[in-house]
């Protein structure tokens, strides 16, 4: 038994979708990703036909070859990282990740050649759309394509880009995964325990006041013992995302170039047109963030009240209340789930009630496995994997709802291919906070928890402090995220200022609500996020994924079991159409700030709940 870890959890299985990295069944794959890229780059060779009659099919074979080698590549990236991050101590997995990269460098040209080839002949490319029905479904697809277009250098340099990530970014990347998943830190001198990273933050939710404040001092100087090598590589990867940005053009303003905006303003216009949000719609958005900060603030003060503090530490922000609360089984878990998700749609419930089945959930926390929880689907085999960290607190039991919330998107849209499946983070976030707000509200509406109201307390004081965390720490990480890309722009930036950075950023959103000298300022080397070459501001899609979803279930409130089919045809709508799009969809105009307020007004309603039992 590995110490401080429950061996009883499940672990995954991937024999499904490859048994081995040595098997036959990668190996096929692999070769065959390299064979459906050539079929696409020797279709790539010459531009589109001059007459939309003949380019019309000519496009939609090269949308079906880039899609069909998408496919393999995504199938194969998924088990890499899968099995690298439940291990990181493995070199197979990270031997086989640069073996990967190498194969899908072909693919990624031929995808910059693909939007090329749209540009070169864009009005033809459009009236193909006019005059031939069967390329309806890939409209969104195409004009988003011309669109990505014009954010591009010349062939050769995207080309360059891609083979230098291998070295650069990517790895960069794998670096903090490595040292993260193995940072530690002296836990009791007379013994000699050491404990993880993982562990250390598992303790912010103990009832102990001591044994918080130990385990986060102890975090804090984990992460100092790494400081610098994490800092080296988040200069890295962002120094990288400035240099090319500022080469595709996302610092130019208007059409005739002019003054160049910031780092940061470029980063944020990529990052807004990777989610599909419009200026209007972001500036909506983060305006109702911190209008909400007042709000979050009496729910801390609240809290501290309750907790008997005069002012919350940050290792009290995910205190419980009333002791541990109720431990959750596995067993337990997997249950309540499959039963919450029945209640809004059988089709739900099968779904979770196939992936506890068949093994496709790994949580149990051992050394060397990363720390955090995602969903990673694979398309070629129609199944999705769950990844987390289970600590039998309901914290957890909303998580794996969470991912299998993003499992179950996965699985509406299996049937679609790929061109139309590649939603952004703001849409995937809502389908798995929704999944998350079906089981808060399945438990909150439970007899047993209406009958105790200490039980009701802590379940609504658990909801707000996810909530919190949604919407004021991801605040202060999003400003945190802008002057680190400014910043970064015109030097390297040291462990120290990057902790500085981190204070002030937390100290703008969290204000007198928690103590200042008490903050969290290794913050940028906790979240995994910041450490992405393709991401950036990964960060408010998930206060977007929030909110939204709170509208989507007030409808489901109104409507009943009737919304289950509207939701399935929202979620199949997610990867042709922007956020904007989508939630017109949903009935919703999410242009407008109302709209968002009306999602704070939701959280307010409990916080006068929650402060008028303090």
């Amino acid at each position: 038994m590995e110490a401080g870890f429950d061996v009883a959890l499940p672990r995954w299985s991937l024999r499904s979708v490859y048994p081995s990295f040595d098997s036959a069944e990668y190996r096929r794959d692999l070769e065959l990703l390299g064979e459906k890229t050539a079929r696409l780059l020797a279709l790539l060779d010459a531009p589109l036909p001059d007459e939309p009659e003949a380019a019309a099919p000519a496009l939609l074979a090269l949308i079906g070859a880039a899609d069909d080698a998408g496919r393999y590549h995504e199938n194969l990236h998924a088990y890499t990282e899968a099995v690298y991050t439940t291990d990181t101590r493995d070199s197979g997995p990270l031997r086989e990740i640069g073996v990967l990269e190498a194969a899908a460098l072909p693919l990624l040209k031929a995808r910059v050649l693909f939007k090329t080839r749209l540009l070169e002949k864009r009005e033809l490319v459009l009236g193909c759309l006019e005059i031939d029905e069967r390329l309806e479904p890939y409209r969104y697809f195409i004009t988003t394509s011309l669109e990505g277009a014009r954010f591009m250098m010349k062939g050769e340099l995207e080309d360059l880009a891609n083979d230098l990530a291998r070295s650069g970014g990517d790895a960069w990347e794998r670096l903090h995964g490595a040292v993260s998943s193995t940072a530690s830190a002296l836990w009791d001198g007379a013994s000699g325990e050491r404990k993880m990273v993982v562990a250390l933050r598992d303790l912010a939710y103990s009832p102990d006041r001591a044994v918080r404040e130990k385990a986060y001092h102890a975090e804090l100087e984990a992460w100092k013992s790494v400081e610098i090598p994490l800092a080296a590589a988040l200069n890295g990867v962002k120094g990288t995302a400035v240099t090319l940005d500022t080469r595709r053009g996302w610092r130019r303003t208007g059409k005739n170039g002019g003054a160049a905006a910031s780092a940061g303003i470029g980063a944020l216009r990529k990052a807004a047109s990777q989610s599909r949000l419009g200026e209007k719609t972001l500036a909506a958005l983060i305006g109702a963030m911190e209008a909400s900060l007042p709000v979050f603030r009496r729910y801390l003060k609240a809290k501290a009240k309750i907790l008997g503090l005069e002012t919350c530490a940050f290792y009290d922000l995910f205190a419980p209340l009333g002791g541990n609360g109720r431990e959750w089984s596995w067993k337990e878990t997997a249950a309540f789930i499959c039963e919450r998700f029945d209640a809004f749609d059988r089709r739900m419930g099968d779904f979770a009630r196939r992936a506890f089945r068949e093994n496709w959930i790994d949580a149990q926390g051992r050394e060397g496995k990363v720390g955090g929880a995602y969903c990673t689907g694979f398309p070629l085999a129609g199944e999705s994997r769950i990844f987390c960290n289970f600590a039998y607190s309901f914290d957890s039991v909303t998580t794996v709802a969470h991912e299998l919330g993003h499992g179950y998107h996965h699985d509406v849209i299996k049937d679609l291919p790929l061109s139309r499946v590649n939603y952004p983070m703001t849409l995937a976030e809502t389908a798995s906070i929704f999944a998350e707000t079906i089981v808060f509200e399945g438990a909150l509406s439970s007899p047993e928890i209406r009958a105790n109201p200490v039980e009701k307390l802590s379940l609504i004081e658990g909801n707000l402090k996810d909530n919190c965390q949604v919407i004021v720490d991801i605040l202060s990480r999003y400003y945190f995220e802008k002057e680190l890309f400014d910043r970064r722009d015109e030097a390297e930036l040291s462990p120290a200022e990057l902790c500085d950075m981190m204070r002030r950023a937390q100290l703008k959103t969290y204000g007198d609500a928690l103590d200042p000298e008490k903050l969290h300022p290794y913050m940028w080397a906790v979240k995994s996020h910041y450490y992405s070459r393709h991401l950036a501001f990964y960060n408010y899609p998930y206060a977007f994924g929030l909110l939204f979803s709170l509208g989507l279930y007030s409808r489901y409130r109104k409507e009943g079991g009737g919304f289950a089919d509207a939701y399935r045809e929202i979620l199949r709508l997610t990867g042709q159409a922007s956020a904007e799009d989508a939630a017109r969809q949903a009935g919703f105009d999410i242009e407008e700030p109302d709209f968002w307020q009306n999602g704070i007004g939701v959280i307010g309603a409990l916080v006068d709940e929650f402060a008028a039992n303090c």
